[in-house]
């Protein structure tokens, strides 16, 4: 019987999940926990280049173990743990970045991106790659569930072990394949000013929060942008914003009701939303429900932090007896 095959992701601890994170990542996390040996992580460190309040970045972090649980990760399955409970991850960030080319860094569209939107160019968010090759290449993973926007970082996670492996003449370290989602990109909740979906992201306010419930749900929904088409008049559902998150949720013949709909006229983008929130209750309503019982256990949380720490630690120190020989510093 073949091994199974390592698979790695994380997620950041800089803000509310949002349905976005869902469907872009972690509804693979869920699929692929009987598929290979999975290993999930809060990635804290990551988070502190945009947030720098130790209390939020306590109390995110938190959140986001408390929701990836509830969203259905089972400990059982899968090992889940916080970036920073192994500390091998930054000495091995050290050593990659000594490999490293500036030329590679230089061409990261992500980090252009952020500062285009106004986020402080530190040196934490430049060198951000670098930190997700340690990452992935400590445990020497084999599969990373990312999304469209994470493609380019990966490939970059491919380059640096390539360095690595032939600066030090060794092969230790497996160049690790994409496992791309079936979401190209999840769209948020306003357009850009040219009229074009924008991706959902914290970064834009553009986002539907998996566990908020009752009226701030409720606010979020109804305020997603839409045109000034009149009731009656037919519309392309295509180019709605509401039809498009709706298809995220609902099967085929659903989409295609509710397109005909749209087609047809005297059909009202607030009966769109109302159906909309429907499904967001439906498909997100027993995970609120199982938070709020994790929450008031967090005894039994951190002792899934530790679990799964320890063990990555021991994965960690296998892969850093060979790394600093090959440097020469073990």
């Amino acid at each position: 019987m073949s091994e199974k095959k390592r698979i790695l992701s994380g997620i950041q601890s800089s803000g509310a999940l949002h349905i976005g994170n869902y469907f872009g990542a972690i509804k693979q996390y869920i699929e692929l926990q009987d598929e290979g040996d999975g290993l999930y992580f809060i990635a804290n460190y990551h988070s502190i280049t945009s947030v720098q309040d130790k209390d939020k970045l306590r109390k995110l972090t938190q959140n986001a173990v408390l929701d990836l649980l509830a969203l259905g990760l089972d400990p059982e399955k899968a090992t889940l743990f916080r970036q920073t409970d192994v500390p091998q991850v930054t000495e091995l960030a050290w050593i990659l970045g000594c490999v490293t080319t500036k030329g590679l860094l230089d061409r990261a569209t992500s980090y252009k991106d952020k500062i285009q939107r106004g986020l402080t160019p530190n040196v934490g968010l430049y060198t951000y790659p670098v930190l997700m090759a340690a990452d992935i290449l400590l445990p020497r993973a084999d599969l990373v569930p990312v999304g469209k926007d994470q493609q380019q970082h990966l490939e970059m996670t491919r380059d640096i072990a390539g360095y690595f492996n032939e600066t030090y003449n060794v092969d230790l370290f497996p160049l690790p394949e994409a496992k791309l989602n079936e979401y190209k990109i999840v769209i948020g909740t306003s357009k850009n000013e040219d009229g074009s979906f924008q991706k959902m992201s914290k970064s834009y306010n553009n986002t539907i929060d998996i566990f908020s419930e009752g009226k701030a749900l409720k606010k979020a929904v109804m305020s997603i942008q839409t045109d000034s088409t009149p009731l009656e008049e037919p519309k392309n559902p295509e180019k709605c914003i509401v039809y498009n998150l709706y298809s995220l949720f609902s099967t085929k013949d659903e989409q295609t009701e509710m397109a005909e709909n749209y087609r047809a006229g005297n059909y009202g983008y607030g009966t769109a939303k109302k159906e909309l929130l429907q499904k967001i209750n439906d498909l997100f309503e027993p995970s609120r429900e199982k938070r709020k019982l994790l929450c008031n256990d967090p005894d039994f949380i951190e002792d899934i932090l530790q679990s799964g720490a320890k063990r990555v630690r021991e994965l960690g120190a296998e892969t850093m007896d060979i790394v600093r020989m090959a440097v020469g510093i073990g």
